[in-house]
Formats: C-alpha cells, sequence, structure tokens
C-alpha cells in the first residue's frame, strides 16, 4: 500500500497551510462526508458487553444538528462553554460535534475527575452548560449550588431530577442545523492542562485546530476513508481529539471504540485479532503491557500501522512488537496546546527511541540557553517558530491568564517546556520535561495538585512530589511525606493516604509510591527542590 507521505523532503518542501477566513468542521468535514458518502461508517462502537453500534457521518451530521436544537432551545448560545464529561460513548462524538457546528467552546473532562476538579473547570471556565452521564451527573449535583453560571444541564443515559434527559430531547428535536459561519480563529476547544503550580490552566484552541491535524491524519496516523482506526485513549485529553476525531475524521476514515470500564491487555489484543482494524495508536504503556503478553497466540491480519504517543517508547518495546508482527510502532509528538509537532513518519527510516523529524509545515528547534539553535546532540528547549504566523494548530491564549500567554506566544517561538537534542540527521530524541510535571502513562500530572490533595489529610505536615521509574508506566507519582506531630509512618497510612488523594482529586494522579522524610530540601527562599528529589529517583543522570 502507498503511502501518503513517501517522499518526506519533497512534502515538507511543497506544504502550505490552508488559511480559509470561516471554518467550521462539522459543516466543512462531517457533512461534507455525509453528502459525498453517507454511507461511509464514522464509528464502530462496541463493548465488553457484546453491544455492538454503527455510526454513519450521516448519522453524525444528523445527531449533532439535533443536539444542537436542544441546546439552544436550552439558552445555550454561541461563544458559550460547554463541559464535556462522557466516557467512550457515541454521544461524546455527537455532542463534540454539535458544539462546534453551533460555535459553543467545548471543554472536555475525564470521567475520572472528582466533584472538587468539575467545579474548578465550570467555574474557571464560566461554564453554561455541562453535559454527562449519570454517575458523573451525581458529582455535578454535589457542587452545582457553588457554579453561578451553570444554568443547562443534561445526562446522557437516563432520567434524573433537576437535568435534561438528552436522550429523550434528542428525539423530538428538529433535524435541520445549520453550521454557523465560525472565523477559522474564533474559540473552540478549551483543554485543562496541568502545569507545575497552581491548578490546571485553560489552553483555549480556535475553530483552525482542526487543520492542525492534516499531519495527524494523513501523515502520522496514515489514514484513508478504507481505514478502520483504534486510538485507545480517553475522551478527556487532547489525544482524543488528535486521533479519535479530527485526524481520522479529516480523511473519511472510521474510528473504532472499545467502551470498557478498565483497560486489559488481553482482551485488547483479542478485539484486534477479532475485528479489521487498520491502524492502532496507543499509548507507550499500553505497548508496553502488550509485550508482555503471548503475543505469539494472536494474529492481526488486516493490521498495517501503529503510532504510539504521550511519551516516549522503549527501544526493546519497539524491537519486541516488530518481531511479534512485523509492524514498527511509529513515535508522534506534540502537546495539549498544539497538534503533531514531530513524528516517525511511514516515509522516514525509523530511529528506536526517537520522536522523529517535524511534521510538514512546522519548523521545530532545539534552542540553547540563549535562544539560538542548538547545536547537534546539544541538549536544549524544544521550540515553534510562530512568527510571522504559527502553524495551525498551536494554541491561541491560556485563557484569562494573558501574563502567561504573552510568556509563551510573545516571541518569535513557543518553547514547549519539553527538552531535547536533535542528532546529525535531523531526528529529535526526548530528554525530559524541563518543569516537574509528571508523565505518566500518557497522563499528564502536576505535583502541585496532588501536594494539594495531601496537604487537605491531618496527617500530612508537607509534602512534595515528583516523578519516579516504573517499567510499565514509564515513570509514576511519588510523595515525599512530613508526617504532622502524633503521626506515625505505616504501611496502612500509606493507603490511606493513596485513597485520601483519589477521593479528593482524580484517582490517576494518586501517588503509587509514598516515602515519609523528616524534611525536604529547599531553596535559600523556602522553595522545595524538588529537581533535588527526582534525581534521588532517577540517578545522576536525572
Amino acid at each position: 500500500m502507498t503511502h501518503h507521505l513517501v517522499d518526506y523532503a519533497a512534502t515538507c518542501a511543497g506544504f502550505e497551510w490552508p488559511r480559509p477566513e470561516k471554518y467550521n468542521f462539522a459543516g466543512d468535514v462531517v457533512d461534507r462526508v455525509a453528502q459525498r458518502s453517507p454511507e461511509q461508517l464514522a464509528l464502530l462502537w462496541i463493548d465488553d458487553h457484546g453491544r455492538h453500534v454503527e455510526r454513519t457521518f450521516k448519522d453524525v451530521s444528523v445527531a449533532s444538528k439535533r443536539i444542537c436544537n436542544v441546546l439552544a432551545s436550552c439558552g445555550v448560545r454561541r461563544g458559550d462553554v460547554l463541559v464535556l464529561i462522557l466516557p467512550r460513548i457515541p454521544q461524546w462524538w455527537e455532542v463534540f460535534t454539535a458544539c462546534l457546528r453551533m460555535g459553543v467552546i467545548v471543554a472536555p473532562g475525564t470521567t475520572q475527575l472528582s466533584a472538587t476538579d468539575i467545579k474548578y473547570r465550570l467555574n474557571s471556565s464560566r461554564a453554561v452548560c455541562v453535559v454527562t452521564d449519570d454517575s458523573n451527573a451525581a458529582k455535578v449535583d454535589q457542587i452545582a449550588s457553588d457554579c453561578p453560571a451553570l444554568r443547562v444541564k443534561l445526562v446522557v443515559d437516563r432520567d434524573r431530577s433537576g437535568w435534561i434527559a438528552l436522550g429523550q430531547a434528542v428525539a423530538t428535536a428538529a433535524v435541520e442545523f445549520d453550521p454557523v459561519a465560525t472565523a477559522a480563529d474564533e474559540n473552540a476547544i478549551c483543554y485543562f492542562t496541568s502545569g507545575t503550580t497552581g491548578y490546571p490552566k485553560m489552553c483555549m484552541h480556535t475553530h483552525c485546530y482542526a487543520l492542525g491535524h492534516i499531519n495527524t491524519g494523513r501523515y502520522w496516523l496514515d489514514l484513508r476513508p478504507e481505514d478502520l482506526h483504534w486510538n485507545i485513549s480517553d475522551t478527556g485529553w487532547a489525544k482524543a481529539a488528535w486521533s479519535s476525531y479530527f485526524g481520522p475524521w479529516l480523511c473519511g476514515a472510521t474510528v473504532f471504540v472499545h467502551h470498557t470500564s478498565g483497560f486489559s491487555a488481553k482482551r485488547s489484543l483479542e478485539i484486534l485479532q477479532r475485528y479489521p482494524i487498520t491502524t492502532l495508536c496507543g499509548a507507550p504503556t499500553i505497548y508496553r503491557m502488550f509485550v508482555q503478553e503471548d503475543l505469539r497466540r494472536y494474529r492481526f491480519s488486516r493490521l498495517r500501522h501503529c503510532v504510539g504517543a504521550g511519551e516516549p517508547l522503549n527501544p526493546e518495546v519497539i524491537q519486541t512488537w516488530r518481531e511479534a508482527t512485523g509492524l514498527t510502532i511509529r513515535d508522534g509528538y506534540g502537546q495539549t496546546e498544539t497538534a503533531l509537532l514531530c513524528g516517525s513518519f511511514p516515509g522516514i527510516e525509523p530511529r528506536y527511541g526517537s520522536m522523529g523529524k517535524p511534521a510538514p509545515g512546522i519548523e521545530l528547534r532545539v534552542l540553547d540557553d540563549e535562544g539560538q539553535v542548538a547545536k547537534p546532540q546539544q541538549e536544549g528547549d524544544v521550540a515553534v517558530r510562530i512568527k510571522p504566523r504559527p502553524p495551525q494548530g498551536v494554541f491561541k491564549e491560556y485563557m484569562n491568564d494573558p501574563e502567561r500567554t504573552a510568556q509563551c506566544l510573545g516571541g518569535e517561538w513557543y518553547r514547549t517546556g519539553d527538552r531535547a537534542r536533535v542528532d546529525e540527521d535531523g531526528y529529535f530524541w526526548f530528554v525530559g520535561r524541563a518543569d516537574d510535571v509528571i508523565l505518566s502513562a500518557g497522563y499528564r500530572i502536576g505535583p502541585f495538585e496532588v501536594e494539594s490533595a495531601l496537604i487537605e489529610h491531618a496527617a500530612v505536615a508537607e509534602s512534595a512530589v515528583v516523578s519516579s521509574p516504573d517499567g510499565t508506566r514509564g515513570e509514576v507519582v511519588k510523595a515525599f511525606v512530613v508526617l504532622a506531630p502524633g503521626h506515625v509512618a505505616s504501611e496502612a497510612l500509606v493507603k490511606e493516604l493513596q485513597e485520601h488523594v483519589k477521593a479528593v482529586t482524580a484517582p490517576y494522579k494518586y501517588p503509587r509510591k509514598i516515602e515519609f522524610v523528616a524534611s525536604l530540601p529547599k531553596t535559600v527562599s523556602g522553595k522545595i527542590r524538588r529537581a533535588e528529589l527526582r534525581q534521588r529517583e532517577w540517578g545522576a543522570t536525572a
């Protein structure tokens, strides 16, 4: 099969970003595919109970129009913020499309969010509407009275007091709703992304963010209309926008969705063998779990292309997977703030452990401390040139934070906060985060959030949170804890603190390792020296 990107150099040399004044993905992509190929599958959905659902692009188009009419009848308007917290069910794709269609800003969130997390997101974004399922609606009910802007609550799966049942409302809604003529630079999607200090930042993308994923779908995922693409990702993360929404649908490909309560490597491999999945995207943790299984037992007859993203993938895992399947896992690199920036594209020779080369239309460099382009093999900051015009897919701003926005986007380069080096042949090699953000199993976790949760427990006087190496997850959250007077270290207390963090904030953030210490290393000004603790975990090379 011929790949989209056969000649990397020629593709990059001839690449130009489309720069329309108006753009609306619902109308310009979903509706057009629906009109051109009404029977083209957009979604193939299964769950662990044997249920099987298919949605054509026409189905998604019509469903999104009906949802627009429901939202409009509730007073939700263009420019309003809607918080979307749904698991991997078809309504997530339909509501997401509806928001884009009517110019409502969609703010996706993972179903693992706690009530406190949800309150923060609703209030900081001044969201007027939330769409969720019954279990998360219970969390919203705990905090709704503290969210003055929230006036519309829709639940997808059952009747609930004080909520509008989305399914019932959609069934009687009108089927016509023309896409709004949204400006390409109009606000469209708000992602919350964890930082080193403070609570998650609101990363605002515009409608032309979708165009940034031309690289994702066409060149990295290498998709065509006949493909069935499986991205094993939570709907709450930008990765879902990359590989479960914009990337595949820009190419007219079908998205495969497995709705499950928890990841099982064995079950996932069985699915990969049973269904005609042609392309696969997963976090490195998933591949690390795959290669621990007996891969000789499986045959993936239709699978032709595999990619990984979220953190670097160990070369030995790539080698083991290749020996078993004949396929090379190709890495991709980007951020919540961007679309794909760098990748091991089908048109280039892979180097195991490398991030690959810059995506077409992206001027990516490693800069030294003086802001100059670093020499080959010299470690520095990964940066994207954003002047005179940024490439499509780079975020517009951190909402309500003009100072941080100016810091990131005010100059010639957007510095990603990641460290890397470039070899003599132009391949990028990830070194680590420049800050203390922890990348665990594809999740991005800010130490401040975990430390804030821990300090709420009576036994904790002080804590510092850093990453710690882990064979499966790459790195995990570790907490160094100074106990309050009257409390004694024990295994029981470790478990109690872990459960406490799970209850206070999203469960994926809990510290898998806890070490009790008498004191924490600090600077003269009293700041915790996390770098020293991280070095203790990782060794002198950290």
